[in-house]
């Protein structure tokens, strides 16, 4: 898969002192593409669309874990 064309940005709970950070790219047709901030090397998974809005609602329901 090319990722040249995806535009990262980081997750807007992500802390601004170099805590647990991720970030998204969801510019790309069909997929949402994640990785660590911390290791941008290190990896990127993927995402089908509908599965990551599912996540994402999941996520604002549950609330900040910690």
């Amino acid at each position: 898969m090319e990722l040249t064309g995806a535009r990262w940005r980081k997750s807007t709970r992500s802390s601004g002192n170099g805590g647990d950070c991720v970030e998204v790219a969801d510019n790309l047709p069909g997929v949402v593409l994640v990785r660590d901030t911390r290791d941008r090397d290190g990896g990127t998974r993927t995402f089908e669309p509908a599965a990551w809005a599912g996540f994402v609602d999941l996520a604002k329901v549950i609330g900040p874990v910690g």
